[in-house]
C-alpha cells in the first residue's frame, strides 16, 4: 500500500491533477490488476449476504416505496437509440438490457434499480461493515455496480473487479478520513468508491473515472442528522441515494461532463469546511500500481440486525444471562466502550429518543441500552420480533432499559482504531451490579461471527443466513437458483448477471403495507 498525504491546497498554488486524491483513486480504478482468488471469494459471500437480507425486507414499508419508485422507470426503447449499442462505452457493442430489482420481474434504468435495491440492502442494518476513522457498510457498493453491470452486459468477472474496488477504496477512505467528527454522513465516503467500482468494471479511462469521483463526493456530503435524535426511514435511503448519485455521475462522466476540482483538496473544497479544515491533513492508503485489491478481506458481515457495535455486546448478554439468573435483581449495568459506541448509539449521544419504548425501529437499533436488555432477558436477538412495538413497550424491558448506560474506557477507544487485526475490538465490559452488591463483570472483544470470534462467517453461515432470512419469502427453488447462480458468479458471461436477483410470489408483495402515492 502507498500512503498519500491529502491536505487543502489554495487556488494559487500549484497542484497538478496527478496529486488530487480523485485522481489517485482513479488510477486505482483503472489499473487492470487480476483479483485474488480469496478477495473473489468473498465478494461472492457478500453478494448472497445482501441478497439475504433484501428478502427479509422486501415488504417493508421503505422498500416497497423504493421498489415502486423503480418500477416507475422501466428501461424502454429511446428515439436516436442504436440497438445494441451503449453510448460512450469504451468497449465492444453490448445490450442494452437495464437492471433488475429485488423481487419482481423485469428491467429498470439502473440508478432506479440501484436505489431500490440499496435500500433493500440496508433497510434491516443487517449486512456487512467496516469499522476504523470512520465508519461504513461497504456492501452498499454492490447495488449500484451490480445494476450497472447489469445494464452494460458486463460478465461475472467484470462484476467481481468491479465490487473489489468499490470495497477497496471505500475502506481506505474509512481507514484514513473520520467524517462522524465532523457530523458529515458516513455515506460520503461511498458516492465515491461506487464511482470507482463502476469505472474499472467499464473499463472505463482514468479521466472518465476521476470526473466521475469528484461529481459522487460532490452530491453525496451530507449532514449526519440522519442518524441521530428520531432517526428516521432516511437511514436506509441515504447510501441507496449516494449509489444512485454515483451511476448518474458515471453516465454524465461518459458523456463529457466534469465535476468540482480538485474535490476533496480545494480551497472551498471538503477537507477545507466540511472535514478538518484548512490546516488539516489525512494519510489516506491505497494500492501501489499491480497490488491487488484486497480489502474487502478486512470487513465483517452481522449475524445480528442491529448497529455493528451492539453485535459483540448481543453476543456477551448471551453469555451472561445465566451466571445473572433472575434479571429483576439487577440493580444498574454500565457498559464500558469506545468513544463511538458511547456517543453514537449509546448514553453519551444525549439522545432520549434512544429511552423511547415508542420510538422507530431506526432508533432502537441505535440504542445499544434496548438492545443489550432484549439480549439478556431473550437470550438472543431476531431481526423482526426483537423491534416490535408490543416488545420495546414490555414493562419489564422498560424497567431494564432504564438502569443500562455506558462509559467511555480509553482502552477500549485505543482498540477500536487499533491498526492490528488481531487487536482491534469493537466490544464492551459489562459491569452488571445486582440488588444485593455484587457486581458480575464480563466482556467481548468481538461478535461471534467476527473472523476472530467464536463463530466466524465462511460460505456456510452465509448461506444459512440466506435460508433463514428467505424462508417464507422466497420460494425454496427459487433460493436454489439464486445461490446457485451466484456461486458461478466469476464464471458468468455477458448478458448472464441478470441472473443475480430473486422474485417473490404476488402472496408476499400483498403484504406489504398499503403505500401512498407519489409524482410518479
Amino acid at each position: 500500500m502507498q500512503t498519500h498525504t491529502v491536505r487543502t491546497r489554495r487556488s494559487a498554488e500549484i497542484f497538478p491533477r496527478e496529486e488530487h486524491l480523485a485522481w489517485k483513486i482513479a488510477r486505482v480504478a483503472a489499473d487492470p490488476v487480476a483479483v485474488p482468488d480469496d478477495t473473489a471469494e468473498m465478494v461472492i459471500n457478500r453478494i448472497i449476504d445482501n441478497a439475504a437480507v433484501a428478502a427479509a425486507s422486501v415488504t417493508r414499508r421503505p422498500v416497497a416505496n423504493a421498489r415502486a419508485q423503480a418500477l416507475a422507470h422501466p428501461v424502454v426503447p429511446r428515439p436516436g437509440d442504436v440497438p445494441g449499442i451503449v453510448p460512450g462505452a469504451p468497449s465492444d457493442p453490448v445490450q442494452r438490457p437495464g437492471s433488475s430489482v429485488f423481487g419482481v420481474p423485469g428491467r429498470f434504468s439502473p440508478e432506479w434499480a440501484a436505489w431500490a435495491n440499496g435500500t433493500a440492502v440496508r433497510e434491516l442494518d443487517f449486512h456487512d461493515t467496516f469499522l476504523a476513522a470512520e465508519y461504513s457498510h461497504p456492501g452498499d457498493n454492490i447495488p449500484p455496480i451490480l445494476a450497472a453491470a447489469q445494464h452494460t452486459g458486463s460478465t461475472g468477472a467484470d462484476l467481481i473487479r468491479g465490487l473489489a474496488t468499490g470495497y477497496e477504496i471505500q475502506i481506505d477512505l474509512v481507514r484514513a478520513i473520520c467524517l462522524h467528527e465532523h457530523k458529515i454522513d458516513h455515506v460520503a465516503h461511498l458516492g465515491p468508491s461506487a464511482a470507482a467500482g463502476i469505472g474499472t468494471l467499464l473499463g472505463l479511462p482514468g479521466e472518465t473515472i476521476y470526473q466521475a469521483i469528484g461529481q459522487a463526493l460532490h452530491t453525496t456530503t451530507a449532514t449526519r442528522q440522519s442518524r441521530k435524535g428520531e432517526i428516521s426511514s432516511w437511514k436506509a435511503y441515504a447510501p441507496s441515494f449516494a449509489g444512485k448519485m454515483a451511476v448518474e455521475a458515471v453516465d454524465r462522466a461518459m458523456r463529457g461532463e466534469g465535476a468540482p476540482s480538485p474535490i476533496w483538496e480545494g480551497e472551498d473544497g471538503v477537507i477545507a469546511w466540511l472535514l478538518g479544515g484548512p490546516e488539516a491533513s489525512y494519510e489516506v492508503p491505497l494500492p501501489g500500481p499491480g497490488e491487488a485489491k484486497r480489502a474487502i478481506l478486512d470487513s465483517y458481515t452481522k449475524e445480528h440486525s442491529a448497529e455493528y457495535q451492539s453485535q459483540a455486546p448481543i453476543d456477551l448478554a448471551r453469555r451472561m444471562r445465566e451466571r445473572i439468573g433472575d434479571l429483576e435483581q439487577i440493580e444498574k449495568i454500565v457498559l464500558h466502550t469506545s468513544h463511538h459506541t458511547h456517543y453514537v448509539i449509546g448514553t453519551g449521544s444525549n439522545d432520549p429518543q434512544k429511552f423511547d419504548p415508542h420510538a422507530s425501529r431506526e432508533t432502537l437499533d441505535h440504542s445499544v441500552m434496548y438492545i443489550f436488555a432484549v439480549a439478556l432477558q431473550d437470550g438472543g436477538w431476531h431481526h423482526e420480533r426483537s423491534y416490535a412495538p408490543e416488545r420495546a413497550q414490555r414493562p419489564d424491558t422498560v424497567e431494564l432499559w432504564k438502569k443500562i448506560s455506558t462509559a467511555e474506557d480509553p482502552e477500549w477507544t485505543r482498540r477500536y482504531h487499533s491498526t492490528d487485526p488481531a487487536e482491534k475490538a469493537f466490544g464492551a465490559r459489562a459491569e452488571i451490579t445486582l440488588r444485593s452488591g455484587e457486581v458480575i463483570v464480563d466482556e467481548l472483544a468481538v461478535a461471534d461471527a467476527h473472523p476472530l470470534g467464536a463463530r466466524p462467517f465462511a460460505r456456510e453461515q452465509y448461506i444459512e443466513k440466506f435460508r433463514i432470512l428467505a424462508d417464507g419469502v422466497i420460494d425454496k427453488s427459487e433460493q436454489d437458483r439464486f445461490l446457485d447462480v451466484a456461486q458461478r458468479t466469476p464464471a458468468l458471461a455477458a448478458g448472464e448477471l441478470d441472473q443475480l436477483t430473486f422474485t417473490v410470489s404476488d402472496e408476499v408483495l400483498s403484504r406489504t403495507p398499503k403505500l401512498n402515492p407519489g409524482l410518479f
